[in-house]
């Protein structure tokens, strides 16, 4: 007879689990969203491409800096009322995004979104702790392929809205989904119902943060990580003028081929994590990424308007790296502590590293007029990596190197 060992998944539960699966969804949809559709824009609000550079850097800037607040607030309140007011505040700059008639506007609404969108990204992982401590595996790998939906889905709808709606609509209408993912956490706090966690999550220490500065799994892991917050941020923010300028397509068919490229995240969430959790050296999974990493800038370097689909698909599937590096944050810890010291560490660096991916990137398509030295900048990032494989491949633990580096 099987014995149960856990809770029924939804009886008690299913405001929470409804809860988070919403807010996954919204924690993208923002990034993705604005990229397809910039030819539009440009007609009412002139973009260059330093404007454009710093739009796509503000998701990894927000997302380190209101990461790094994020415990602050939930020391005094909690985690239910710190994600309403990161949902209040991804609404609001929806709204404000699509009501903007300046550059000043859209960029100070796309800040206001993107920091909901930060603290949300942090309070997930307690949220999952506190609802469902018998369930996170199970939760994590549900949230992080739903946040690749929330990825995919902007591309494929911005521009068909865009040319029938306008431009205003398409980037407005994404707060439906935020004042929708409000519901059953208002729900909750009216109800009463957010209780205790069974567990209590522990802050990073001090002396261990500290400490991880001289941690070479620490660097690998935020090297990796930061990678693939460089790559992704790049390619959302210029992938579609990109393909449109190189491969001779059309901006809808630019807003599918990014669709593509964030649709490679889904099969990443669901099968890196099974695999690193059974894999005694992790490192060939560092190279896969990197491979494809390489082979799809090639592709879209030298012979971007043949097999498109195939270079767009082989970059998108370079960021396995994301759902690597969380994995590997449990894995490669033996306390809570030390796996909240390394989260910190590794999400602060690598999203602050992953800022001057879109940045870069435009100014060097600004500075050579083409796309050739962009793309060699992502190459080299990429081969970079290949050392923090052999880091992380091997199966230590973080405590053991804090140890060793005393």
């Amino acid at each position: 007879m099987k014995t149960a060992v856990s809770r029924r998944l939804w009886p008690g539960r299913s405001l929470a689990l409804l809860g988070i699966i919403l807010v996954a969804a919204n924690l993208r949809t923002a990034v993705a969203a604005l990229s397809p559709i910039v030819a539009e824009i440009n007609v009412d609000i002139p973009l260059g491409a330093v404007s454009l550079g710093v739009l796509g850097m503000l998701p990894p800037v927000c997302f380190a800096l209101f990461g790094i607040f994020t415990p602050m607030i939930t020391r005094r309140h909690g985690l239910e009322i710190p994600l309403v007011l990161a949902l209040v505040a991804i609404l609001l700059g929806h709204v404000t995004r699509g009501l903007s008639g300046s550059i000043t506007m859209l960029i100070i609404g796309s800040v206001i979104a993107f920091a909901g969108l930060g603290i949300g990204n942090v309070l997930l992982p307690p949220l999952v702790k506190k609802y469902f401590p018998d369930r996170v595996g199970l939760m994590t790998s549900l949230y992080v392929t739903v946040v690749s939906l929330s990825t995919l889905m902007p591309p494929l709808i911005a521009v068909p809205v865009a040319d029938t709606a306008g431009w205003r609509i398409s980037l407005g209408m994404w707060m439906l989904l935020a004042l929708l993912a409000l519901v059953p956490w208002i729900t909750m706090l009216v109800r009463h119902r957010a209780r205790t966690p069974d567990t209590i999550i522990e802050e990073a220490d001090a002396t261990i943060l500290g400490r991880l500065w001289k941690s070479s799994i620490a660097w690998a892991l935020a090297g990796v990580f930061a990678v693939s917050s460089l790559n992704a941020y790049a390619m959302f923010a210029w992938l579609p003028q990109l393909l449109v300028d190189t491969a001779g397509v059309s901006p809808a068919q630019a807003g599918t081929l990014l669709a593509l490229y964030a649709s490679m995240g889904i099969p990443c969430a669901l099968i890196i994590p099974v695999l690193t959790a059974r894999m005694t050296n992790v490192g060939p999974l560092v190279y896969v990424g990197v491979f494809a990493f390489v082979a799809g800038d090639l592709g879209l370097l030298f012979a971007p308007e043949t097999l498109t689909w195939l270079w767009v698909s082989l970059a998108g599937l370079g960021p396995l790296f994301f759902p690597l590096a969380l994995v590997l944050i449990n894995l490669r810890t033996r306390t809570h502590a030390g796996a909240v010291a390394l989260s910190s560490f590794v999400q602060s660096i690598g999203y602050t590293l992953g800022a001057l991916g879109p940045l870069v990137f435009g100014l060097l398509h600004e500075l050579s007029g083409g796309w050739t030295w962009p793309l060699i900048f992502l190459l080299m990032a990429a081969l970079a990596i290949v050392i923090a494989g052999a880091v992380i491949g091997r199966p230590h633990m973080l405590e053991d190197d804090l140890t060793l580096t005393r």
